[in-house]
């Protein structure tokens, strides 16, 4: 099976620090409760790494985009809306800064 590769450093200079692209992009395979399963996995285990969180985001984001015209938009996109107002309601001084600066 090949693997969507998160071509986000060529085109913005971020330089991921998970695998939670290429996550996504195996659990696309397996349909949209397998993209469930592994967000909310993500999110549990990593919700207290203000870079992680911040990269679920812009992983969720990016896929949101890149299923535009397809079924898996609206998951993505609820998911994203979803896990940014988490961000935005919890992070806090520097961390919140992290995140919207990364995210802008």
């Amino acid at each position: 099976m090949k693997i969507a590769v998160w071509k986000i450093e060529e085109m913005t200079g971020y330089k991921p620090k998970t695998t939670f692209y290429e996550d996504f992009s195996i659990a696309d395979r397996f349909g949209k409760c397998a993209v469930l399963d592994t967000c909310k996995r993500a999110f549990e285990g990593w919700k207290h790494n203000t870079e992680y969180i911040t990269e679920l985001c812009m992983a969720l984001n990016w896929k949101a985009w890149e299923h535009e015209k397809d079924d898996f938009c609206e998951i993505y996109c609820e998911l994203f809306y979803t896990m940014r107002d988490w961000c935005l309601d919890n992070l806090k001084g520097d961390d919140l800064d992290y995140f919207i600066r990364t995210t802008d």
